[in-house]
C-alpha cells in the first residue's frame, strides 16, 4: 500500500492590492492627483502670463507722475525686485494657505497692508450665491423639461419646448440680459435694471436684485441641458428593455423615472457639468451687465486697474473650481455606469 504523506501546505494567496479592492477610491485618487498636476500647470501659466504683460506694474498703478523712489518702493512691497521664479514659488506656496498677496492698487494708494483674500471674500460669496441658486434651478428644470419634451416627441409640447430653448440659448448673455432689462424694467417696471446690493449685505437680503441675473444665466445654460436630456431619453425610450417593460405591464411613470431616466443620466450629467463650467465664464459677463458685486465685477475692475495680484487670485480660484467640477462629474458617471466600473 502506498504511504500517504501529510497534506500539501496551502498555497499562500497574495493579498489583493488596495486599488483592486477599492476601484472607485483608486479612480478618485488618480483623478484628484491628475487635477492637482493640471492646477499646478495652470497656476504657472497664470502667473507667468501676467508677468510678461507690457509695462511696469508699479509704474502703471502709480501713474506717469510717480517718482522713481515711489516706484521702487512699490516694487519692493510687491516683490517685483526678486527673480520671477522665486516670486512664483513664493506666490504658489502662499496661495495654498489662502494668502494671495497684497493688492497692488491698494498698496499704491498708501495702504500698509491690502490682502487680496480679504477683498475677494465678499465678491466670491456673492458669486457663489448667484451661481448656486442658478445651478439649483438649472438641474431640475433641465431634467423636467427634457423628459417632458422626450415623452412628447414630435408633438406640439416638444416643438414649443425645443424651439424656445433653442432661441433663448442662441442669445449671448449680454444680449439676453439687456432684453430682460427692457421687458421687466423699461416696459413693466417691476424689477431693477441693476443688482443693487449694498457693501457688507448679503444678496439674499435683496432678492429682487438676483432675479434678472439668475434668469439670464438660466436662459443661456438651460438650452443645452434640455436638448441633451431630451435626446438621451428618446434613445432610451426606443430601446428594447423599455418595450419589454411595457409589455410586462409596468406603469409608464415607473418605467420613465426609475429605468429610462437612470440610463439617460450619465450622458446628461456630463452636459450639465459643462453647463456649470460655462456658467463660470458667463457669470463674469452677467455680473458686468447688471453691476452685480461679484467676482466677475471684481475681476473686471482688477484688469482695468492693472491689479495683477487680484487677477492672479481670481484666475487661480476659477481654475480650481473648473477642475473640481470635472472631477466630480467624471466620478458620478463612473458610479452610475457599472460597465465603466469593471474597467477600472
Amino acid at each position: 500500500m502506498e504511504a500517504v504523506g501529510p497534506p500539501p501546505a496551502p498555497t499562500a494567496v497574495a493579498p489583493r492590492h488596495w486599488r483592486r479592492r477599492f476601484p472607485l477610491t483608486a479612480f478618485l485618487v488618480r483623478r484628484i492627483a491628475a487635477g492637482l498636476v493640471l492646477l499646478l500647470a495652470t497656476s504657472a501659466f497664470i502667473f507667468f502670463a501676467t508677468q510678461i504683460l507690457p509695462g511696469n506694474v508699479a509704474q502703471v498703478v502709480l501713474g506717469r507722475n510717480a517718482t522713481p523712489q515711489s516706484v521702487a518702493s512699490l516694487e519692493a512691497k510687491l516683490g517685483l525686485d526678486e527673480p520671477v521664479v522665486t516670486r512664483y514659488v513664493d506666490w504658489l506656496g502662499n496661495a495654498v494657505t489662502g494668502d494671495f498677496g497684497d493688492s497692488a492698487v491698494q498698496l499704491g494708494q498708501g495702504a500698509k497692508s491690502a490682502p487680496v483674500a480679504s477683498e475677494l471674500g465678499e465678491p466670491l460669496r456673492n458669486s457663489l450665491i448667484l451661481a448656486g441658486i442658478t445651478v439649483l434651478l438649472m438641474i431640475p428644470l433641465s431634467f423636467l423639461l427634457g423628459v417632458y419634451a422626450a415623452t412628447r416627441a414630435g408633438k406640439p409640447g416638444d416643438h414649443i419646448t425645443s424651439l424656445t430653448s433653442l432661441v433663448i440659448g442662441a442669445f449671448p448673455e449680454f444680449v439676453f440680459g439687456t432684453l430682460l432689462i427692457l421687458v421687466f424694467f423699461s416696459l413693466l417696471n417691476v424689477l431693477p435694471p441693476v443688482a443693487l446690493v449694498p457693501p457688507g449685505t448679503s444678496p439674499l437680503a435683496e432678492p429682487e436684485a438676483l432675479v434678472l441675473p439668475i434668469l439670464t444665466l438660466l436662459g443661456v445654460t438651460l438650452a443645452a441641458g434640455i436638448r441633451q436630456v431630451r435626446g438621451g431619453m428618446i434613445d432610451v425610450l426606443e430601446s428594447n428593455f423599455v418595450a419589454l417593460a411595457e409589455i410586462n405591464g409596468l406603469p409608464r411613470r415607473r418605467i420613465l423615472w426609475r429605468y429610462a431616466l437612470r440610463n439617460a443620466l450619465p450622458a446628461s450629467i456630463q452636459i450639465i457639468a459643462q453647463n456649470i463650467l460655462y456658467l463660470l465664464g458667463g457669470i463674469i459677463i452677467v455680473e458686468s451687465v447688471f453691476a452685480y458685486p461679484g467676482v466677475g465685477t471684481f475681476l473686471v475692475e482688477a484688469v482695468n486697474t492693472r491689479d495683477v495680484t487680484a487677477v492672479e487670485a481670481v484666475s487661480l480660484i476659477l481654475a480650481a473650481i473648473y477642475i473640481s467640477i470635472n472631477i466630480l462629474a467624471d466620478f458620478l458617471v463612473v458610479v452610475l455606469v457599472p460597465k465603466l466600473r469593471t474597467r477600472l
